[in-house]
């Protein structure tokens, strides 16, 4: 069992102090969120931050608020070791990216489905004008009205409703 990043009933360092070749102190500040079983996690925080700007950071905090703030620096570090020049920023870049060319591929799509259904509108309903002329069918005129005009609402309902489900979508893809 664990308490505190170290071994209960043995004293072995946190990570932090096994890489600073440091006693573990009982009340040591790293001990809690850079366990011995974890070394690498502190060896990049350490590589970014350095050992004692991590160590004012989280003694300036109120401990409620450390394991959020070693979270963030993990994150930071690790992206600073894999992109020393843009870290956090670049992923989130390259993110925005990705996300601004799915948004478009999106876009193209659905203009394409409404585009279809349009085509398929426009053909049913240039094909019941023709199937519903007199020379084609023989039921009444009325009926034939009926059964036209109750195609229509629905086609027309099924198109509106796909422009409006993308009312968002124009803003985020084409704002600066």
């Amino acid at each position: 069992m664990k308490e505190n990043g170290r071994k209960q009933g043995a004293a072995a360092p946190c990570a932090a102090c096994k890489l600073l070749r440091r006693r573990c102190a009982k009340d040591c500040v790293f001990a809690p969120y850079f366990p011995a079983d974890e070394p690498q996690k502190f060896a990049s925080v350490h590589k970014v931050f350095g050992a004692s700007n991590v160590n004012k950071m989280l003694q300036e905090l109120p401990e409620h608020q450390r394991g959020d703030a070693v979270s963030s620096m993990v994150y930071e570090a690790n992206a600073r070791v894999r992109d020393p020049v843009y870290g956090c920023v670049g992923a989130i870049s390259s993110l925005q990216q990705q996300i601004d060319v799915l948004q478009t591929q999106l876009a193209l799509a659905q203009a394409e489905v409404v585009q279809m259904r349009m085509r398929q509108f426009s053909s049913s309903v240039s094909g019941n004008t023709a199937a519903n002329s007199p020379d084609h069918n023989n039921s009444s005129p009325s009926s034939s009205r009926h059964t036209h005009h109750h195609h229509h609402d629905r086609s027309l309902f099924t198109m509106g409703m796909i422009i409006d489900h993308q009312g968002n979508l124009g803003e985020s893809l084409w704002s600066c």
